[in-house]
């Protein structure tokens, strides 16, 4: 089960947060074809959102192509973003806990992990800042 956390604080539409939540447990494989997302009612009992965003959500992953509301069932994954580079034991994520272990043993906190991860990824993908 998809636990959401919603930061109202973010600057980002709680809808969105919902979506990147899902699509996110997606890349993960937590989430693949045929599961089901918790009700609307389920994530409004666990995080005081507005039944309008959870279904707002839902319906943008469906326009994605990524989930599909069952009448009177709830809403399905239909599709998988999880590639074998990402899943749990893959060579990157591996060297990538180890390096995070390290982080740790070196006494980096979140913030300054976050900074080097950005500024990396951005080297990399410079698109990806472009649209922030």
């Amino acid at each position: 089960m998809i636990e959401f956390r919603i930061d109202r604080h973010s600057g980002v539409a709680t809808y969105l947060q919902i979506a990147h939540q899902v699509k996110q447990a997606m890349r993960m494989g937590l989430l693949g074809p045929g599961d089901q997302l918790p009700t609307a009612r389920e994530v409004v009992a666990a995080t005081t959102v507005n039944p309008n965003t959870v279904l707002k959500a839902y319906r943008e992953l469906e326009h994605e192509g990524l989930v599909e509301g069952r009448r009177g069932m709830g809403t399905f994954v239909t599709a998988s973003l999880v590639s074998d580079a990402a899943r749990a034991g893959a060579p990157l994520r591996k060297d990538l806990e180890r390096w995070m272990g390290r982080a740790v043993t070196e006494g980096l906190v979140v913030e300054e992990v976050d900074a080097i991860y950005t500024d990396v990824r951005d080297a990399h993908y410079p698109a990806a800042s472009c649209g922030r």
